[in-house]
């Protein structure tokens, strides 16, 4: 029996219907189907499958297009000659003498990438990180290898002491020039090991100071210590280089997405974590505030490290920052994962891949930080 049911008229099923529906359904399946099919009476005539039927038509009214120039490629330069020694944890991914670190760099240029990021190792650790600073580092040695190798390549700095101290962590700690007892402490009311704030912002600037005499083009802050942007620009104004952007980690997490990284730039610490000074994943609102005062500071760039799981993050910064650049970092746990299920024929390396970034850069990111970048820029010309 059929019934009106909010003014939708529903028919009964009855096994009769059951049984010639059926049979209609073996008809057609036999070649017996109609000529033609009625169109449903009041059926909408908007279609949006009308523009996916071909490549072309689906090319055409793309809204975000993944390009080789939204990309910078980061680099782990090490000392020595000749040096390519394979993350094990990042497949493709390798620690790079200067000189190779050159040719990944030509290579990147000459897909239509415009910057890499450098991480250093250095030779030697210690509780400041003093070849951080030092005119012969490594990470000097690299910029100045890489500017003599393709000059118009934008070489950015990672302006951070985790690399280079002893201890693993991003600054200066509340600890004796032994490093044993609370009685030396330089704060008595802050616990033994604790990350100073404003004793590290004067490393940093000299970091950057040191970075920029050597030829780099961006300094990027990393390790979400207060004032750092400030810091930064103080330093390098008063030395004649107010020309050098800061590329600010404004939105750092504490993730358990670095891990991978941590084996590349040797910098894991010995000891405690970050969480008193990177975000907690759980906050949003937070990555607001810290946005803003990067940006009173004088940042000329923000970031939002890692991507994939704070899509709604990067929005976030899009839609409050309008006018500035925004850049995001497919961090290496991101990376890894795709590379382990791509090993396993799990998934396709390539399609997930690009999805994954072109995913980021919808969110509203103008500039892609990933290990990826020279696939992704191959994939993109092929």
């Amino acid at each position: 029996m059929d019934a009106m049911v909010s003014g939708v008229h529903i028919t009964e099923i009855t096994p009769d219907k059951i049984s010639a529906s059926q049979t209609a359904a073996d008809s057609r399946m036999a070649g017996d189907a109609p000529s033609s099919i009625q169109r449903t009476a009041g059926a909408s005539p908007i279609r949006p499958r009308r523009l996916r039927r071909t490549p072309a038509l689906r090319a055409m009214v793309r809204e975000t297009q993944l390009a080789a120039d939204d990309l910078i490629y980061p680099l782990f330069v090490v000392h020595g000659q000749g040096a390519e020694r394979p993350i094990a944890s990042m497949p493709g991914v390798a620690q790079l003498s200067a000189e190779r670190a050159a040719r990944a760099a030509a290579a990147a240029a000459d897909l239509s990438i415009p910057a890499v990021l450098l991480f250093g190792i250095p030779a030697a650790k210690d509780p400041v990180g003093l070849e951080n600073f030092a005119a012969g580092g490594i990470v000097q040695q690299a910029i100045a290898a890489i500017k003599r190798a393709v000059p118009e390549m934008m070489v950015i700095t990672d302006v951070c002491l985790c690399e280079y101290t002893d201890h693993g962590h991003c600054g200066l700690l509340n600890q004796g020039a032994s490093g044993q007892g609370n009685g030396a402490r330089p704060h008595a009311h802050l616990e033994e090991g604790y990350m100073l704030n404003d004793e590290t912002l004067a490393v940093l600037g000299e970091v950057a100071l040191s970075h920029a005499r050597a030829g780099a083009d961006i300094v990027a802050p990393s390790g979400m210590i207060d004032g750092m942007v400030a810091a930064l620009r103080a330093t390098l104004d008063a030395h004649d280089f107010s020309h050098i952007p800061i590329m600010s980690y404004a939105v750092k997490y504490a993730s358990g997405f670095y891990g991978p990284f941590r084996d590349a730039a040797e910098g894991a610490p010995k000891f405690g974590d970050r969480k008193t000074h990177q975000m907690d994943p759980a906050n949003a609102r937070e990555a607001l505030r810290e946005a803003a005062l990067d940006v009173q500071e004088g940042a000329d760039f923000l970031m939002v490290k890692p991507a994939l799981a704070y899509l709604d993050v990067i929005h976030r910064l899009r839609t409050a920052y309008p006018e500035a650049p925004l850049a995001a970092y497919n961090v290496s746990g991101e990376y890894a994962m795709i590379k382990a299920a791509a090993a396993q024929g799990w998934l396709d390396e390539r399609s997930v891949t690009l999805e994954t970034l072109t995913g980021i850069k919808r969110a509203g990111a103008d500039l892609i930080i990933s290990y990826h970048a020279l696939d992704v820029a191959r994939w993109l010309r092929a």
